[in-house]
């Protein structure tokens, strides 16, 4: 017998009643979902917050969302602008659509993905984030040795090495560093990233396709 849907439990929040009624009665008749009241609130795996745009009083919102639940926040806009993806992001934003792109198999496609912690952005707004993350990483962070990544370049250098299986002192010898700064470069990364050990940290590296 198969096993019962797991119907996502969802809150609709919105300054404008109207807006949040359509919301509603879009969603309410998707067996992916479940409408919370304003009493349930407080259970919401998904909380969609509808809004004209993501202006002081829409993130302010979002932000004590994020500060009070476990709620993941999916933010349908009436209009974007350049930087409300980051934004957005800040307060919490796992999920942005604009309003009127967003059809109601949109809509529970976002709610079921932000459950799971998978995000959604409009392709164009995501290309333009790349685009800066880019331009920041070639002008401002790799003069410096640093990466989006959470890991300096020599950092990244020394786990290579470490994962080719190189002990302390042929890491030095090969990056001309002396064992000392080996060390303490291995020291730093762990305790920064809360790592148990080098194997730990190598792990971690390749995880995320790092090294």
């Amino acid at each position: 017998m198969a096993a019962p849907l797991h119907r996502v439990g969802v809150y609709v929040d919105a300054f404008d009643p109207i807006l949040k009624a359509g919301v509603v009665s879009h969603l309410r008749p998707r067996p992916e979902v479940k409408i919370l009241t304003d009493s349930e609130r407080e259970g919401a795996e998904v909380t969609v917050v509808v809004v004209d745009r993501p202006d002081d009083r829409a993130l302010e919102m979002l932000k004590c969302y994020q500060r009070s639940s476990d709620t993941r926040l999916v933010l349908v806009a009436g209009e974007l602008a350049d930087g409300d993806l980051v934004s957005a992001a800040e307060a919490g934003v796992v999920a942005l659509l604009r309003r009127h792109e967003t059809t109601a198999d949109r809509l529970v496609a976002a709610i079921t993905g932000a459950a799971c912690d998978e995000g959604t952005v409009p392709a164009d707004l995501l290309g333009q984030l790349l685009g800066q993350v880019g331009a920041l990483q070639r002008g401002v962070l790799a003069p410096r040795g640093l990466a989006f990544n959470g890991l300096a370049t020599r950092e990244v250098e020394v786990l290579k090495l470490v994962a080719d299986g190189c002990d302390t002192s042929e890491i030095a010898e090969r990056l001309a560093y002396s064992e000392r700064t080996v060390k303490n470069v291995l020291h730093d990364v762990t305790s920064r990233l809360q790592l148990r050990n080098r194997s730990h940290a190598v792990a971690f590296a390749m995880r995320r396709g790092l090294i």
